[in-house]
């Protein structure tokens, strides 16, 4: 069998901040493991079903990461939200599936307090944070003219 191994040549550093993406793996391997159990769950069903995790830029992709996140946690702790920007309304589209869908896949969630579900989910921003932008490889994220 031939072995096929390709190399990136580039002028942009892998990823685009090595510290960032450093403290951030730190942080994760730092939680215990119910916690990270708990957050791969949730991690992979938005790998699987939310395409705004695909944004091209790296400022759009935690800007959304952070408004979509912060709504799930507010609707997961069933206390009210009401969207006001154009921005907020986006959010909240994609807050109200995925709080939705978290309470089908993870039953776990009804026993927990407000405190421990926002915990978890700052647990789960960092980790999406860390997957699609801080220790991302996607040159596209940090391209000027994109």
């Amino acid at each position: 069998m031939t072995k096929i191994t390709h190399s990136v040549v580039s002028d942009h550093p892998f990823p685009n901040d090595a510290a960032a993406a450093d403290a951030a793996l730190a942080a994760w391997e730092a939680l215990d493991d119910v916690t990270r159990d708990r957050v791969d769950v949730m991690v992979d069903w938005i790998m699987k079903y939310c395409l705004w995790q695909f944004h091209s830029r790296a400022w759009d992709r935690t800007r959304q990461n952070a408004g979509i996140l912060s709504i799930t946690a507010t609707l997961l702790c069933d206390e009210p939200y009401t969207p006001q920007t154009p921005d907020e309304k986006v959010y909240w589209v994609d807050a109200v599936t995925l709080a939705r869908n978290y309470r089908k896949i993870c039953p776990w969630l009804a026993d927990m307090s407000k405190d421990e579900i926002k915990s978890l989910v700052t647990a789960l921003h960092a980790r999406i944070e860390y997957l699609t932008v801080t220790g991302s490889l996607n040159e596209e994220l940090t391209d000027q003219h994109y």
